[in-house]
């Protein structure tokens, strides 16, 4: 089934009932799962259970089995009912053979682990991997923010920044499925290292983690602020959310690394502008969850620095589908790959 086919499709109540395939997003700290109607995008049985990563890759995809059959059983549907598992992953995949290259965000770094093998052995359905934040794009796509334009970007910002590209409908995925690593453009060339193995790369200057560098090093060069007074002045206690806080609270420091921030995110938004020409840029992920706080910055640097692309018809808006919109796309993602013969037919 094309995606064109799900998006249309998805009003049809007559064939609401009939598709429903399980998305899975597996995370460094959590694991979400539903079983999700790729016609009309409603997700039942929905669970989330913590990833546990420090018990193994095996550990690990044997309480995602488990919870397969979980959500199955809550969702009210029988196996058949169930046409595949869409696994949505925080790293470097070999779609091909189904495994995990490496996830940097788990233990040991889940290099070369059969995943789709073993969740097709552990609960008879075909699985499919895909990037987690190409998931979290194409959910967005299909039944989020970007459902009714054509071309879109994604950029997902945590504790590292993802993204993804929809481009004349259809999910770009580039070669071996790593486009969209929006994160990993170069803001800087002579900024701080990352862990992809370059310099200067947005991620170091707008993630959640660089929000956090940002706050202690203000505290420790003695700055005026209430963050250290917020966590009780353990600094172990400083993250995002308590930056944000901070800054809602009329923090002029906090404020400051959330503009610095929307700053270098406005940057990197607008050079993506600038090359794809998208109708609407969707922001999503943790720390997104500021608001107004991090978009303001982000689009008042981009009306400065983009002026070859008509700024009017391009839409910047935030996500719309929470911590449902990776499980979902997952699912929608494997529900294209199940079907391919009929996508070909309809």
């Amino acid at each position: 089934m094309s995606q064109e086919a799900i998006i249309t499709k998805r009003e049809d109540p007559a064939t609401a009932a009939a598709v429903h395939y399980v998305g899975v997003d597996l995370g460094g700290t959590t694991i979400t799962a539903g079983a999700v109607n790729v016609v009309s995008g409603q997700v039942l049985g929905r669970q989330q259970i913590p990833t546990l990563g420090k018990e193994g890759p095996d550990a690990v995809m044997a309480r995602m089995v488990d919870l397969v059959h979980a959500i199955i059983a809550d969702a009210g549907l029988r196996q058949e009912d169930v046409g595949g598992i869409g696994v949505g992953l925080p790293g470097v995949l070999d779609m091909e053979r189904g495994i995990t290259v490496f996830l940097p965000n788990l233990p040991g770094g889940w290099r070369n682990v059969p995943l789709k093998a073993t969740m097709e052995a552990g609960t008879g359905l075909p699985t499919y991997l895909l990037n987690d934040v190409r998931s979290f794009t194409l959910g967005e796509k299909t039944f989020g923010a970007g459902r009714d334009v054509d071309t879109l970007v994604c950029v997902a910002i945590g504790t590292g920044i993802g993204g993804g590209m929809v481009i004349s409908g259809k999910l770009h995925m580039g070669l071996d499925g790593t486009a969209g690593e929006v994160g990993h453009q170069v803001i800087d060339p002579y900024g701080p290292p990352c862990g992809c193995g370059s310099r200067g790369c947005l991620e170091t200057f707008a993630s959640g983690p660089a929000i956090t560098s940002m706050a202690l090093k203000a505290i420790s060069h003695g700055r005026m602020t209430k963050i250290a007074e917020m966590v009780s002045y353990d600094l172990n206690q400083v993250t995002p959310e308590i930056v944000c806080r901070a800054a809602q609270a009329g923090d002029p420091v906090a404020k400051d690394i959330y503009e610095r921030a929307g700053f270098y995110l406005g940057v990197g938004i607008a050079n993506l502008i600038t090359i794809i020409s998208p109708q609407m840029v969707v922001i999503g992920g943790g720390v997104a969850q500021a608001g107004d706080l991090l978009l303001e910055p982000v689009r008042r640097t981009i009306r400065e620095r983009v002026h070859v692309t008509p700024l009017e018809k391009v839409q910047i808006v935030p996500a719309e589908l929470g911590t449902n919109a990776g499980l979902i796309g997952a699912a929608v993602w494997a529900s294209l790959q199940a079907a391919p013969e009929k996508a070909d037919s309809d």
